[in-house]
This record gives C-alpha cells, structure tokens and sequence, in this order.
C-alpha cells in the first residue's frame, strides 16, 4: 500500500482504518474479509442496489459469507424514525445477533441511519462503511457521528459511534450524478476554508481537473479530507470543542434543509449557501472581506453550487437556529471564519448580525 491508500482514525472509543482505492471492487476483495464475522447485513437503498449490491454479494460469496439485504427507499426524506424501525424490524424478524456486522452501503443518508441503528441495535453492533457519493467519502462516513432527522432540526436524534472500518473507492463516483458531485464539492470547500488555506488555493487551481473526476487530483481530495477529520476526531471525539468546526455553515444549511423541506435541497446545496452567509457573517469579526467573499462565490460556482438562499422569513431562520445542536445555554455559537484557512466557534453572534446578513437577501 502507497502513503495515500490508508488513514487511522485514532477516535477514543476505537482505532479503524480508512481504505483508499481506484477500484471499489478490488479494494473489497483484499480488506473487506477481516472485519467480517458470521453474520453480515447489508443495508443499501433502491438506487444504490442496483449499482453495487451484486458486486458487494459477490465478493462476500468469494469470501465464504451470504448475506442478508435490506432495501431502503432512497432520499434524505427517509431518514427519519420509519426508515430506522425498517432495520431494526428486519434484524429482529431474521434473528440478526449483536455480533452480526452491518455493511452501510450508500452515501450520507444510508450511512448515517445505518450508524445509528447499528448503534442502537442490541446496544450496539459492529457496522462497516462503504459510502458511495463524494459527500460521504469526504465526510459523512468519517468520524462515527450518526443520526436521524426530526421534522424539526436535522440530524437532531443519534449517537456517535465508530465503524469497524471505510472503504473509499474512487471508481464509484463515475456513477454519481453531476448534481451529487457538485453537493459533496461543498463540503470539500468547508474543509478548506477551517483549517487549510492551502487546500482552498490548490482547488481554485485545479478546477478543470476535479469536474472532469482526474483520478489524481480526486485521491487529493479524498485524503486531504479524510486525514483532516481523522486529526481532529482523534483530539475531540464528541464535538466538545474544536470537532464543532466541521459545523462550518451547516447552522445555515440545516435551516434551509428543514424550511424547504428534507430532500428538496442536497445536504450540500444547503452548506455551499451556509459557506457564503457564514463568511459574510465573519466580516464584522475578523479579516474576511468582500473580496474574499466573492474568490468563495466564484468557487462554489465552478462547481456549480447555489450561493443564494431560498427565501425563508427571517423569523424562521432565527427559529431554526434554535434547533441547532451547538445551541449553550440558550446561545447557538456559530462556526465563523477568522481568514479563509482559520475558524472558530463564535459565542458572540448576534440577532442583529444574523438579521443584517439575511435581509441583504430579503432584498433582492
């Protein structure tokens, strides 16, 4: 294996690795056998099966082992409790045991609600990711946060809980949707815009490359991603501190994700707006300005994300605020930029920041 096909996560709770390959298939061949034990679950949804399930089967049947499937429909308006009692009837109904593995196989919304059931389930099973969009390579399936919605607040109802292992393949995103590339592309740029000022610079400089899925310059991204979330879940598992910067314009985009509807607006369609009002919220408290602000506009643009929110009542926005997860003590500490390259959490927000940053768009 090269520098840049393994990654540990050193999380408190457990030690995983994070595979990296071209191919998905291959890479399931050589890895997947040892994290397996005697009973294996595959959870997928309706479109993913028809891409993945046969090649997943089939390398598990090489490997000696027959699984049990579970479909799910396919949607972030089916990560809610429904879906979830889905699983946990299907284990329960086939004698499933809690030392049976569960194979997560989809992107964010398969792994998030397959972490959580798997967490959930018999107090806790061992559970394998193998994410299949962008988003979830980069992020979603890194790090053991899991979760389902409320229809009041996103991701407001899980645990954290580490898988056994990732499995990356680069392979699977020529099967993703152009739309589903440009959504993961945004929380790609939230990782640079924390804490890599280098990273935003290489990705303005190497956009042509990453649209058309250049095998070398997707491995980038994917490590460089990976390796940050795996450096700083290792310091802070639980999101008590410095973990809550991954939150980098999702205050915002969770909003719009609840007022529009789950499934109306990709996870990260609502961040790639997040990113734009957050950076205009750090104007008033640190070095970022108009000109920054529209180097991220143009950005977020070459990959053909939105960069204007919908149009929600201001009064709305402030109500979902309160239904984020880093509401303390009734204050929601918002994630804010100090430069492109540099976050912090902000206690010090207020209403009339919020208001001044959203009626900009009221206006218009």
């Amino acid at each position: 294996m090269s520098d840049k096909d393994k990654l540990i996560v050193d999380a408190s709770s457990r030690q995983y690795p994070i595979f990296f390959a071209d191919s998905l298939e291959e890479l399931l061949m050589e890895q997947l056998d040892s994290f397996l034990t005697s009973q294996v679950v595959i959870i997928t949804n309706t479109t993913v099966e028809l891409l993945y399930l046969d090649m997943v089967k089939k390398v598990l049947a090489h490997q000696g082992v027959n699984p049990f499937v579970v479909i799910l429909p396919d949607g972030e308006e089916y990560k809610n409790q429904e879906t979830l009692n889905i699983i946990y009837d299907a284990l329960l109904s086939n004698n499933i045991e809690r030392n049976a593995t569960l194979i997560s196989l989809g992107g964010g919304v398969i792994g998030d609600t397959v972490g959580f059931a798997a967490a959930t389930y018999q107090r806790g099973v061992p559970f394998i990711q193998i994410p299949t969009t962008l988003l979830s390579q980069v992020d979603s399936s890194v790090g053991g946060k899991t979760a389902i919605n409320h229809p009041l607040g996103k991701n407001m109802i899980g645990a954290f809980y580490q898988p056994q292992a990732v499995f990356i393949g680069q392979d699977v995103l020529q099967t993703l949707p152009k739309k589903e590339f440009s959504a993961g592309m945004a929380e790609v740029v939230k990782y640079a815009l924390l804490g890599n000022y280098d990273f935003f610079e290489w990705l303005e400089n190497n956009i042509d490359l990453i649209n058309a899925l250049d095998n070398k310059a997707i491995r980038h991204i994917l490590y460089t991603c990976c390796q940050m979330k795996a450096e700083i879940v290792a310091q802070d598992e639980k999101e008590g501190g410095i973990r809550a910067l991954f939150n980098l314009g999702h205050t915002f985009g969770h909003v719009i994700e609840v007022e529009m509807g789950f499934g109306h607006w990709l996870h990260g369609e609502a961040v790639a707006v997040g990113l734009i009002l957050a950076s205009k919220l750090s104007q008033n408290y640190a070095n970022v300005n108009s000109t920054d602000i529209l180097r991220l506009e143009n950005l977020l643009n070459a990959f053909n994300l939105p960069i204007k929110p919908p149009v929600i009542p201001i009064e709305d926005w402030l109500k979902g605020f309160k239904h984020d997860k880093k509401v303390k003590e009734g204050v929601v500490r918002f994630i804010t930029l100090e430069s492109f390259g540099r976050a912090i959490v902000n206690p010090s927000i207020t209403e009339e920041d919020l208001r001044g940053v959203l009626n900009e768009y009221q206006s218009e």
